[in-house]
């Protein structure tokens, strides 16, 4: 990062302009950039907590199992808003790994003991704060704990679905599939599947 060596970042001002379901702010703050000047920007940074996504794969059907819920933002971007998604979840003040082994039974049914840590990820870094925790882990698609469907006080109405692998792959090139985090683990499982094979 040699260009950066001198640039600097003071922050003046951050202001919460809403606080609702997340919070919304409004920071100022002084850049002194590597070419040496000085600007006071101001950006607006949407922090709705950092979450975990999760990747439960069946070797012996090659499969993966994924769940489709609606998503208002997407819908108001012009899809349908109902995403093919691996599941997924906010920490809530949990270790990444409780909180993903929750959301996997919550969303899924699905109870997951060995879950497998692969990487961390912003998904918008130029306004959300949010850090993604990436994880894997090999699945009996036929021992289900509970029925899954999402947690009624969270009023989530989901669906789960057993794909192919091959088929979810062929969903991304469809645009069937266009979570961003859910497309990095499809790819992740494809350029890792001997091991996850074995």
């Amino acid at each position: 990062m040699t260009k950066f060596r001198d640039a600097k970042i003071d922050i003046l001002k951050d202001e919460t302009l809403s606080k609702n379901w997340y919070h919304l702010r409004n920071v100022t703050f002084d850049y002194t950039g590597s070419n040496g000047v000085t600007k006071k920007l101001k950006r607006e940074v949407y922090d709705r907590g950092n979450g975990a996504t999760i990747l439960l794969y069946d070797p012996r059907r090659d499969s993966v199992i994924l769940v489709r819920q609606f998503r208002v933002p997407a819908h108001l971007n012009g899809h349908s808003g109902w995403l093919l998604e691996t599941p997924a979840g906010l920490l809530d003040g949990d270790h990444p790994v409780e909180a993903i082994k929750r959301e996997a039974m919550e969303e899924t049914g699905y109870l997951v003991q060995d879950v497998r840590p692969l990487f961390q990820a912003f998904m918008s870094p130029g306004a959300v704060t949010e850090t993604i925790h990436f994880f894997a882990a090999i699945i009996d698609v036929t021992v289900r704990a509970e029925d899954g469907g999402g947690a009624a006080h969270e009023d989530e109405d989901i669906e789960v679905l057993e794909v192919p692998l091959k088929d979810a792959m062929a969903m991304i090139d469809s645009g069937e599939i266009c979570d961003g985090k859910t497309i990095m683990l499809l790819q992740w499982a494809m350029l890792n599947r001997t091991t996850l094979m074995k």
